[in-house]
């Protein structure tokens, strides 16, 4: 019986782990073009986790809905929703780094228009004094975003080795 239950937790694990990097994969091409903004948003949905980084990229992909959508009625809602749900999950996990992350990134690249800029220095000071406490994997996602970061200086870009 514990046998069985390892097999299932180990599968657990793996197919959870394996959505997560699909998540972050997608999610660091969404920009690129309004198709791959498309495909990270279907990706998103599909996922059904309670996890709550995976419910942080599903916030962000909310967000990003707003800009592929055609109803510009519904650009104002998808935003807002997204948005506090992200604030929301933030508010209940303050010591997730890639929530963090998340955040940033959607902050560093919405219209400033929108007014959702407030956590740009809270988010990267806490990612630059955290990035050192990260699995390699995050470590790994961390520099590459950081590297196309408008947020990151040239030093900060340097400290996150």
């Amino acid at each position: 019986m514990k046998f069985i239950l390892s097999l299932v937790a180990v599968f657990t694990f793996f197919f959870q782990s394996s959505d997560l990097e699909s998540l972050r994969n997608s999610y660091a091409k969404a920009n690129q073009s309004n198709a791959n903004t498309q495909s990270f948003i279907n990706i998103a949905e599909k996922q059904s986790s309670t996890d709550p980084v995976i419910s942080g990229y599903k916030a962000a992909a909310q967000i990003m809905e707003a800009k592929v959508t055609t109803e510009k009625g519904k650009r104002k809602s998808f935003v807002k929703t997204g948005a506090t749900s992200l604030e929301s999950i933030i508010k209940n996990n303050p010591n997730n780094i890639e929530l963090r992350v998340i955040r940033l990134s959607v902050q560093e690249n919405i219209p400033k228009i929108v007014g959702y800029h407030s956590s740009l220095k809270d988010d990267k000071l806490f990612i630059l004094n955290n990035y050192s406490k990260q699995n390699q994997a995050l470590k790994a996602y961390i520099q590459r975003f950081a590297a196309q970061s408008k947020t990151f200086t040239p030093a900060d870009k340097a400290s996150l080795k």
